[in-house]
């Protein structure tokens, strides 16, 4: 029996993975899109928020996280990363994905039976989980049938009538109406069924494959394949080249067939829905695995009290050659001081980063682990806006307001550099004691100043970090920092000796006639 060519092969209804000997194209989607599964059910009170998540520059990890991933696999890492995992859904993920890395022919095998759902290029949680319905159709699309009845009829009148030109042109006038309106609708609609079939291409290839973790895609199959079929334009259209175009323009069937698969699915939402959140949590679990399984660093992270956090030798995975710090906080915060560019919001981001991804994934970047699984809430990039109307002092009120509503509503862990930086330095250091004491009566806070004074008008409910350079490597050592650099790095940028030493003949007489209050006394204030 002679073999039947590729060409016939890929017009086969049956056949859910055209395109699978080929590599998938790399499809750019918005951040804007990415997390539309993430809003569709997200939870104000405990998710990420947006400056959080712009501030410990959470978008540029994700990104070389998913590398690799389809639009499925990314809206699933994303809805875990600002969403975070409880305690059994965080258990039972450590425990797939140590499957996995024990596995790495499995491994690889699950992310070649993934590949189809990289053709997707648009995404389609907005479709399957937003609350806006589906459009539905007209009343006259059941008469669709008869425009082409109406053009054969118009045009056996213009061959046999002087005036049947009218009849014709009357025919045709509908038939490219409907083209006009609904062009880009059906074109849009068009992305989505293809979309749609990767996702079901996917489940079709996984049930394939079988195995630990693929029994509902097994059990789904047949499903699937029926779906798809409905899906699928017919077979004789793909074999005829143009037809489509011809029935389109004189049969309207693009139009009566972007209702039809609207009803399909609309009816089979139910099943649409279960095939993603089955292929996206897959495919974040390969994902995760085959992250885990190019770095050296790395630990799975133990889940603590809520003020105890516990991180050993931890780095930030976007540096490279980045130098390990040891944190452990019992009961009280820390506030983090150091010379100008020695790393203290590189160090909070560090921290804030681990603590993401022990809430979302179950492990962290660094050598042990103890870390609470709460919401966590920064404040390190506050600045002054333009367009907004907003100075910097009013940016870092509103965003001081926020982490205060926030902490009233559930404890979390707060990060905050260089607070209050837009207003006289009086002003600054006791509105900010006053803010950081009341977020410390429920928040684990960890605080970042060259305001040292705060240090010790904080004491109790602060530990006094210092982040030490002398040796080269940055470490993390407790107490304040004695000497700080910002008038010696004049010198080292060209000011010269002149302005240096009159900065020096000031900050003596600062030093002298603002001397730093007693613990004791601001307390008695």
């Amino acid at each position: 029996m002679p073999a039947i060519p590729a060409s016939l092969l890929r017009l086969l209804p049956d056949r859910l993975n055209p395109a699978a000997d080929r590599e998938p194209p790399s499809h750019f989607f918005t951040p804007e899109e990415i997390g539309r599964l993430h809003r569709a059910g997200a939870d104000p009170d405990t998710a990420l928020d947006d400056q959080t998540w712009h501030d410990l520059l959470l978008e540029d990890w994700e990104e070389r996280l998913a590398q690799g991933s389809s639009i499925f696999g990314r809206q699933m890492l994303h809805r875990r990363l600002r969403a975070g995992l409880g305690d059994a859904d965080c258990t039972a993920l450590t425990g797939r994905l140590r499957g996995l890395l024990d596995d790495p022919a499995r491994l690889d095998a699950l992310t070649m039976a993934l590949r189809p759902l990289r053709h997707a290029e648009t995404e389609l949680a907005g479709l399957l989980f937003g609350d806006e319905a589906l459009p539905q159709a007209p009343a006259w699309v059941r008469w669709l049938w008869a425009l082409p009845l109406f053009l054969l009829l118009s045009l056996g009148l213009l061959i046999t009538q002087p005036l049947g030109w009218i009849a014709t042109l009357a025919a045709v006038a509908p038939l490219m109406a409907l083209q006009i309106r609904y062009h880009h609708r059906i074109e849009a609609w068009k992305n989505t069924l293809e979309s749609l079939n990767a996702l079901l291409a996917g489940s079709h290839a996984l049930a394939q494959l079988g195995g630990p973790l693929l029994e509902a895609f097994v059990e789904a199959r047949m499903e699937a394949t029926r779906l798809h079929k409905r899906l699928a334009r017919p077979l004789l259209l793909r074999m005829i080249p143009g037809g489509d175009a011809y029935l389109n323009w004189f049969a309207a069937h693009n139009v009566s067939r972007y209702w039809k698969t609207i009803r399909i699915v609309e009816a089979s939402r139910d099943f649409l829905r279960a095939c993603y959140l089955q292929g996206a949590e897959l495919e974040a679990d390969v994902t995760l695995a085959r992250h885990l399984r190019t770095r050296a660093h790395w630990c799975w992270a133990e889940r603590s009290a809520p003020r105890t956090l516990v991180l050993a030798d931890g780095i930030h995975p976007l540096m490279d050659g980045a130098s390990p710090l040891t944190v452990g906080l019992d009961g009280q915060g820390a506030f983090v001081s150091g010379q100008n560019a020695s790393g203290k919001s590189t160090f909070l981001r560090m921290v804030g980063l681990n603590l993401v991804a022990a809430r979302a994934f179950g492990f962290c970047y660094a050598r042990e682990a103890r870390l609470p699984a709460l919401p966590v809430r920064a404040s390190m990039q506050n600045e002054d806006s333009l367009l907004g109307g907003e100075s910097l002092y009013m940016s870092e009120l509103r965003r001081a307001r926020e982490l205060l509503e926030g902490s009233r509503r559930t404890s979390g862990i707060c990060l905050i550099d260089e607070v209050f930086r837009g207003t006289n330095h009086l002003e600054s250091v006791s509105a900010a004691a006053a803010v950081l004491e009341t977020l410390c009566e429920r928040d684990l806070v960890l605080v970042s100043s060259h305001n040292l004074v705060l240090a010790r008008i904080l004491a109790g409910k602060l530990e006094a970090f210092r982040i030490d350079t002398t040796s080269g490597a940055p470490a993390l050592k407790p107490g304040v920092l004695r000497e700080p650099n910002g008038i010696a790095l004049l010198s080292t940028q060209g000011f010269g000796a002149r302005i240096e030493g009159r900065a020096a003949e000031v900050a003596r007489w600062l030093s002298a006639h603002l001397a730093e209050p007693e613990p004791a006394a601001v307390n008695a204030a």
